[in-house]
């Protein structure tokens, strides 16, 4: 089954808040789009494992994802080594994509900037022919993604592209809060983290705003690139 885009975060939740309007754009405009998450997010100080698994599911079904794998590495402690590596380029070369979106390249959590620079070297070494890998029995043939983004997280990073996703910001927030188990609740006696916050929660909102109001948009979402952006023509700008 070949995709389009591939969106590979951390942890679940990492893809919905970071691209999760632009990929349901992707979604309404015929483009198929997978999901990969790194870890269970089995560290986090609310939830567990288990429930966070269940509103994974939940997220991508809301958002009309083709798939959600998970490669259950270990949460706070992803490495960028070969073993790594390798589970991440079968997948690739398995779904081959042709855009891979990723973590930002640097964060607040220590996982977000390991889990960006693993992805992305996995993008170049799945694209190797002599790197031979099998799965489901079969081996697999070399493939690498045209283009590898990625989305911005916590850190306000100056972004090099925006995506205009102002029909789209409804959908991001249905697949966000299907998190229940991590942002604000009313009544909770479960620990606050900076995410639990109405702070936080609002500012999924007001990001996407200003982003918005910088390109003349009612809402946007913000990427970095390890490449040039390339247009063909003046024209294909907003």
């Amino acid at each position: 089954m070949k995709i389009d885009i591939l969106a590979i975060g951390a942890h679940p939740d990492d893809v919905e808040l970071g691209c999760g309007a632009t990929l349901a754009k992707e979604i309404s405009n015929g483009k198929t789009v997978g999901l990969l998450d790194l870890t269970r997010g089995e560290l986090g100080t609310r939830g567990t494992p288990e429930i966070r698994e269940k509103e994974a599911k939940n997220a991508a079904e809301i958002l009309g994802a083709s798939f959600r794998h998970n490669l259950e590495f270990s949460d706070g402690f992803v490495v960028n080594n070969a073993a790594s590596k390798l589970e991440i380029i079968k997948i690739i070369r398995k779904y081959q994509p042709d855009i891979v979106i990723c973590n930002a390249i640097d964060d607040r959590h220590i996982d977000h900037a390991a889990a960006s620079k693993l992805a992305s070297d996995a993008c170049f070494l799945s694209g190797l022919q002599k790197i031979e890998t099998i799965m489901e029995g079969n081996n697999q043939k070399a493939w690498r993604p045209k283009h590898v983004y990625h989305y911005i997280q916590w850190k306000n990073i100056e972004p090099d592209f925006v995506v205009d996703v102002t029909d789209f910001l409804d959908k991001k927030l249905e697949t966000v809060f299907a998190f229940k188990s991590q942002f604000h609740q009313e009544g909770t006696n479960e620990p606050e983290t900076p995410i639990t916050s109405t702070n936080f929660r609002d500012s999924i909102t007001y990001r996407a705003q200003d982003l918005g109001r910088l390109i003349g948009v009612e809402y946007a979402e913000g990427f970095t690139t390890e490449r040039y952006v390339g247009v063909k023509s003046l024209y294909d700008l907003i």
